[in-house]
């Protein structure tokens, strides 16, 4: 009997026993190796829900993640063992959204991990074979697994396509964030102010290439005289992300939202925003972003370990969710291992 994390509802996950489904045509079995846990999980934990995405049965969270294949793919060139990645984004392919590019925004998605469609922290899963992702098999489970949310940051810098040696602000340190902070300097942009409230993720902002690092909004104003900057990238938690973001921001600047705020709504005086004349972006999962995922962390150029701060086994994970709900010092990025570490 294979165990698993169940969400119940707000506050309330659980480790129980979970009878693994029977596969179907298209499918492929893998042996999880290991599972991020994210900021939404976090927000299903936090609030039972996303928008209209509520908890209303108990669901297995968990869309990063990696795993063992558990037989041969000869089409892929994949054999027994080896360790996979897997896109948790199976769009409907025929919409208009997805046929312009965007698979990221069907309406008719079936995403793994979010409910009522059960996620990847247990033992076992079966996943669609077209949305298996093969890796450098150097990778380690965690490199596989930070793969998904470095397409969320890849796919963010994209929509906010920053012009060289442009300089950035970019609120919030957590592991979007400074994932973030990594893919801009890979592509090239200038210097980058960060902020977060959590010294340790101001530290951790400067050491992998931030210039500066402050609490909030209001250093940004210090350092730039009030002026802000042309580009603001947000990556909190915070209603008050989107009002901070356009403080950052100067007149006639761009500004792209990647958090999720807690509770799902924000908090904006409309004044402050429509004076900047600003240009607004909403950033949503992904699109086709793997490749580049994987070349990124091939190499070195993004450090995807150097996010992760903790690592549980799945029966503390329960533990995991908690201490991230209170938003702990020292916290960054956990994984979960639900059987053998790789």
């Amino acid at each position: 009997m294979s165990h698993a994390v169940f969400l119940h509802a707000a506050g309330d996950a659980r480790v129980a026993p979970f009878n693994l489904r029977e596969g179907v045509a298209g499918e492929t079995l893998l042996d999880v190796a290991a599972v991020g846990l994210c900021g939404s999980d976090l927000h299903y934990y936090k609030d039972g829900g996303i928008g209209s995405a509520m908890i209303a049965a108990p669901f297995v969270p968990g869309h990063e993640f990696s795993g063992w294949l558990t037989e041969d793919l000869p089409a892929l060139g994949l054999a027994r063992g080896m360790l996979v990645a897997v896109d948790p984004n199976q769009a409907c392919g025929h919409c208009e959204h997805c046929r312009s590019g965007h698979p990221n925004l069907c309406p008719e998605v079936v995403f793994i991990g979010a409910p009522p469609h059960h996620g990847a922290m247990t033992e076992r899963i079966w996943v669609p074979t077209s949305q298996i992702v093969p890796v450098p098999q150097h990778f380690s489970p965690s490199d596989a697994v930070m793969l998904e949310p470095l397409g969320v940051a890849i796919h963010a810098v994209d929509l906010a396509k920053p012009r060289l040696l442009e300089r950035v602000a970019l609120l919030g340190c957590g592991p979007i964030g400074l994932l973030i902070l990594q893919v801009l300097r890979a592509v090239g942009a200038g210097e980058i102010l960060a902020c977060d409230p959590q010294p340790h993720r101001r530290a951790l902002a400067l050491k992998l290439g931030a210039s500066k690092a402050g609490e909030g909004a209001a250093d940004i104003a210090a350092w730039t005289k009030g002026e802000g900057l042309p580009l603001v990238i947000e990556a909190t938690n915070a209603p008050e992300g989107f009002r901070d973001a356009v403080r950052a921001a100067r007149i006639g600047g761009r500004i792209v939202l990647v958090g999720i705020p807690d509770g799902d709504s924000y908090v904006l005086p409309a004044s402050e925003a429509r004076r900047r004349g600003l240009t607004v972006k909403f950033s949503r999962r992904m699109g086709h972003v793997y490749p580049r995922a994987i070349e990124l962390v091939a190499t070195g150029k993004v450090d995807v370990e150097a996010v992760i701060s903790h690592r549980f086994p799945l029966e503390e994970a329960p533990e995991a969710f908690r201490r991230h709900a209170a938003n702990e010092a020292g916290l960054v990025k956990s994984l979960i291992y639900p059987g053998r570490r790789g």
